[in-house]
């Protein structure tokens, strides 16, 4: 047992004999993840709650796996870590989300789809909150995961 002798190794380059068409890129661009939407209770609850943070909590307890809850709470938040929390927990719920229904951890998440808005409410809260507390690295890293998940990001009629 040692090391292969140098003649037992393969050092064909992996694109010898391939064409490039071999290579498949899809013409459309990355591939788009479209969540399925939230409860219809969830938006009413929401609606009656308003700016009630307490009412919006306990919207949250309802749905704790809702980003869009989370999203909510965040912007009602006490302090900046009491909102950055928030948000954090919506960033995660809307990650497990996506995960849960086929995105890979790229593609595209637009939010141009109503049903998308809550974890991307809860990725631009999270920016905003880590702006809140100085959290730099956590900004830039969230904002330019915000334009990989949606090129047209910050969209025209974000709240």
């Amino acid at each position: 047992g040692g090391s292969p002798d140098e003649a037992d190794v393969d050092v064909t380059p992996l694109t010898e004999g391939r064409a490039m068409s071999d290579i498949n890129l899809s013409p459309s661009g990355p591939p788009e993840t479209v969540l399925p939407s939230e409860p219809a209770a969830l938006s009413a609850q929401l609606a009656a709650a308003g700016s009630d943070r307490d009412a919006v909590a306990a919207v949250v307890v309802a749905y704790p796996r809702s980003s869009t809850a989370w999203a909510a709470l965040g912007a009602l938040g006490r302090d900046p870590v009491e909102r950055y929390a928030a948000y954090r927990v919506g960033y995660h719920r809307g990650l497990d989300a996506l995960r849960g229904n086929g995105w890979r951890g790229s593609g595209y998440v637009r939010w141009r789809h109503e049903s998308n808005r809550g974890v991307l409410a809860a990725v631009n809260g999270l920016v905003g909150a880590a702006t809140g507390i100085g959290e730099q690295d956590e900004i830039e890293r969230l904002s330019i995961f915000l334009r990989q998940l949606d090129p047209e990001w910050p969209p025209a009629d974000l709240a």
